[in-house]
């Protein structure tokens, strides 16, 4: 797996990453739908040894991470390989405010007496650098999902840790392009290539990338061993995505700042929740860790549940759909979900995609006010 040349900046290498060099070859690395190959060389099958396609996407991810990565089928499943390197009676620490998937895994497995789970405030750093000295599993999510507050990554990162202790970062929402886990400490670093990687809402792929070989072939020895593979075509769509990342990322970033700017003005909004905001909690530490602010917006309502559901059916180019990183833009109110009871009713979490400004803002105004009539 090739490494990101110092000198190569990220917006260069996700353009160049994951060629093939010699001549003849294809410039794009095609998708090889293959279990096994013809024995006498390293790759013999497919679960084991992995493909030129899944390669490409974890040399993609990995440069872009600092780090080695590993592929895997979903977002979820990279999650579910790191949880799979605990032993038992192992302690778990969660932010308060975590992707339900992440808390979905812990709490069953807290079930089954494999773990215990403590929950800290995203941006109580005293705490998670207490939490460090007992954890086995310090589970970091910044910005957090879907309250988009920040953690200061850099100091939880080099605390002094229990021996052993993995830190991992859900690195999702910043991208590697807007933060850089594995540089302030962390173990491992998680992207759902679903999202911003892929960025078209057309595949499911996980991506964990680490500094440290042992758990990189641990990683890779839990994903033979319980088949979380990624598919080809996923892989191959990943990379493709990954393309254009930098400037799908630029776009959309600016086009979150303006909107959250009026949304913070509108009168029949409560409250908006951005990380450029200088209004939001942590938009210091946002402007210290981070190197943009993303493009998830998240704003409560005036009038509660039932307005903020109109708002969602109101809406005609933003689509009412879940997920989020992709080039449309995408809105949901997360307080539905089950598991979701930390969460104000009335908020709306909105993935700004790249179509333009004002007729992304004439759509979300258009819809909060005939839902208000």
């Amino acid at each position: 797996m090739e490494k990101r040349p110092s000198g190569i900046k990220p917006e260069s290498w996700l353009v160049s990453a994951g060629r093939a060099s010699e001549p003849g070859a294809p410039l794009n690395v095609p998708p090889i739908p293959a279990s096994n190959f013809i024995i006498g060389r390293e790759r013999e099958y497919s679960r084991d040894d992995g493909t030129p396609t899944w390669e490409a996407l974890e040399e993609v991810v990995g440069g872009l991470e600092s780090g080695k990565a590993v592929a895997f089928a979903s977002g979820m499943a990279a999650i579910a390989a790191v949880f799979d390197q605990l032993a038992a009676g192992a302690v778990v620490v969660l932010p308060d405010d975590c992707y339900q998937g992440v808390v979905g895994l812990a709490a069953a497995g807290a079930e089954r007496q494999r773990w215990s789970v403590q929950r800290v405030a995203v941006d109580d750093t005293a705490g998670w650098i207490r939490a460090c000295g007992v954890a086995d599993l310090i589970w970091l999510e910044s910005p957090s999902n879907p309250l988009l507050t920040v953690a200061d990554l850099e100091a939880v990162c080099a605390a002094p840790r229990k021996p052993g202790a993995i830190v991992a970062v859900d690195n999702t929402f910043a991208t590697p392009l807007n933060q850089q886990p594995l540089d302030f400490g962390a173990t491992v670093s998680l992207q759902s290539a679903t999202k911003f990687i892929g960025g078209h809402s057309d595949l499911l792929a996980g991506v964990a990338t680490t500094k440290d070989d042992a758990l990189w072939h641990a990683l890779r020895k839990s994903r033979e061993l319980t088949g979380a593979t990624p598919g080809t075509l996923e892989a191959f769509l990943a990379v493709r995505g990954a393309r254009t990342l930098a400037l799908r990322l630029q776009r959309a970033q600016q086009t979150a700042m303006l909107l959250a700017e009026r949304l913070e003005e509108h009168p029949l909004v409560t409250r908006v929740r951005y990380p450029g905001l200088p209004s939001h909690p942590t938009h210091a530490m946002a402007k210290r860790v981070l190197k943009g602010f993303g493009t998830i917006i998240s704003f409560d309502l005036l009038g509660g549940a039932e307005i903020a559901d109109r708002v969602c059916r109101n809406v005609r180019l933003i689509r009412h759909a879940t997920s989020l990183g992709a080039v449309e833009s995408t809105m949901e109110r997360r307080a539905a979900i089950p598991g979701q009871g930390h969460l104000p009713p009335s908020l709306l979490r909105l993935s700004v995609g790249i179509e333009d400004a004002d007729d992304l803002w004439v759509d979300l105004d258009s819809a909060i006010r005939s839902a208000a009539q």
